[in-house]
């Protein structure tokens, strides 16, 4: 059987040391065939040696690149599409390169510094063909650098009159520098194009640092303005944050994330630990001047400690990479986060917020690598390890199993929580609530219907009748006045308390209904919320409910 092994590995491995480096030769030596650099333009003649007989041991495509203004555009199937939750995304790569000269990346020797770009009109026909043949509506662009893309304003203009013309409506994601906001219309276009999220290399807040990894386009100070302009066009910020710089220590990475979260606001935050990443200048000077590296690249995944670190042991680095998580994905951050966010982000930002601490924190995983349930098949372990028996394995995968389950419960109840206090109320509901707090002293709940009429007067509304309003409590769309969790929280608790010590005659059976009544409407109102907004296409369009 022939094998062939490419990417960013062996390429970028391969254009800075120039030669196999050990690791490399160890598979040459195994009769497997090294291929280097971007293949588009060589994959005929390569698959030719395949059926030849004829495949060489390496095959350098590094230079010179590929030029991406006249190839198609890879299509995207739709039975492809149905192996995942989500199938209405797509990826598309308007260009590559990325002229910076950031010492831990290798993207930058394998795909060059030089930009080069797609044709904007092939871009555009892509997206109205995949829309057609697989009703995809949700793009992640995944230049590493779109906004160093010379053709982003055609782009944007195309896939704009794409929408005007065809009623074709998208929304992506892209990558962009923190100089990206100084670019004339860069923004304004990005949003009339459907952008509604950009992830930020922002990589640390600390200047030494940005040095040190020769970043030298990014200014720390200039950064709350970065985060501010794409707030002002409703584009949500997600950054990605390297811990384990030269001058960073435990306790300056943990000041680093507070800064983070109440000065410079993002709204999400993808934290790694510095990586010599075979293919980047920091690899290539770690193994110039010998400094020891681990061998096993199954830990070279920028979340595991792969060197020494000058101020920190591998456990404070490994435990201050994992406090970054904790602190920035709090219950706190998190409501801030929502509480900033305006109509059109809100849904997008809350379903992040899901996912990434789900994995985080639920998971104890990075979530790019990680979905919301992780299928561990009994059989399914790496060669060389032992396959438990089937008792065995249900001894520790059941418990591990119901304990997921427990904690996804408290995360569903924290989560309607946030959603309370964060939810983004119809203009209506809000002149309600702050005549009824104006009457009651700021307690909402337990109103009587006479306070309800009176608070529907002095908002200006139609006072409904009593038995309109007595009628809409048994409405399960309606959560009510409810702001909080919390008085349900501490009757539960009660209630809890007087079943454990026997105190039966003291439970108020009455109130056990309303509140599960009270429960069934809430989960439900939230449900629906969620489940609705996070179709396709609602940024602009969310549901309320009352």
């Amino acid at each position: 059987m022939d094998v062939i092994i490419g990417g960013f590995h062996v390429s970028g491995t391969l254009a800075l040391f120039h030669t196999p480096t050990p690791d490399i030769q160890e598979i040459l030596d195994l009769g497997v065939t090294v291929v280097t650099g971007e293949v588009e333009a060589e994959w005929e003649n390569l698959l030719r040696d395949v059926l030849l007989g004829e495949l060489q041991p390496l095959y350098n495509f590094l230079e010179p690149t590929p030029d991406l203004s006249t190839p198609p555009v890879p299509m995207i199937h739709k039975k492809y599409l149905r192996r995942f939750a989500y199938q209405q995304f797509g990826t598309i790569d308007c260009g590559r390169g990325c002229p910076f000269s950031c010492s831990f990346c290798s993207i930058i020797n394998v795909q060059g510094r030089k930009m080069r770009m797609r044709d904007p009109e092939a871009i555009a026909q892509a997206i109205k063909e995949n829309y057609r043949q697989a009703d995809i509506t949700f793009y992640f662009f995944t230049d590493d650098n779109f906004a160093r893309n010379k053709k982003w304003r055609e782009i944007f203009e195309a896939i704009i009159r794409l929408q005007e013309t065809n009623g074709i409506a998208i929304e992506f994601i892209m990558q962009v520098d923190v100089l990206s906001y100084k670019i004339k219309d860069f923004i304004t276009l990005a949003r009339q194009a459907g952008c509604t999220q950009v992830f930020i290399g922002m990589e640390s807040i600390n200047d030494d640092n940005l040095q040190a990894a020769d970043k030298k386009q990014n200014d720390a100070a200039d950064y709350r303005n970065l985060i501010d302009a794409w707030h002002a066009a409703d584009i949500s910020t997600h950054v990605g944050f390297i811990l384990g710089f030269p001058f960073d220590t435990y306790e300056s990475i943990a000041r680093d994330i507070e800064r983070l979260k109440n000065e410079i606001q993002v709204d999400q935050a993808s934290f790694f630990m510095l990586t010599p990443i075979p293919g980047s200048m920091d690899h290539l000077h770690a193994v110039q001047s010998g400094v020891p590296i681990d061998r096993d690249l199954n830990r070279y995944d920028s979340f595991h400690p792969t060197m020494d670190h000058p101020h920190m042991s591998r456990e404070q680095w490994f435990d201050a990479y994992k406090q970054a998580w904790k602190s920035f994905y709090n219950f706190e951050n998190m409501r801030s986060i929502l509480q900033r966010a305006t109509p059109r982000m809100y849904w997008n930002v809350f379903k992040n917020l899901v996912w990434y601490k789900s994995a985080a924190i639920l998971e104890e995983n990075h979530p790019m690598m990680t979905g919301f349930f992780r299928l561990k098949g009994r059989t399914a372990r790496r060669p060389g390890y032992p396959i438990d028996s089937r008792l065995h394995y249900l001894r520790w995968r059941v418990p591990e199993v119901l304990g997921y389950l427990k904690a996804w419960v408290h995360f569903l109840l924290e989560l309607e929580e946030l959603w309370l206090q964060t939810r983004k109320r119809s203009e209506r509901e809000q002149r309600l609530l702050e005549a009824l707090a104006s009457i009651r002293g700021g307690v909402l709940h337990n109103a009587r219907i006479e306070e309800l009429q009176l608070a529907y007067a002095r908002a200006k509304l139609e006072v409904p009748s009593r038995l309109r309003l007595l009628l809409s409590k048994c409405n399960i769309w309606s959560i009510g006045r409810m702001t909080s969790r919390e008085e349900l929280r501490q009757f539960w608790g009660h209630t809890k308390d007087q079943l454990r010590t026997g105190n039966l005659l003291k439970i108020q059976v009455h109130k056990m209904v309303q509140n599960l009544w009270r429960e069934l409407k809430l989960h439900t109102g939230f449900a629906v919320s969620f489940a609705f907004n996070l179709l396709p296409g609602r940024s602009d369009e969310q549901i309320m409910v009352e």
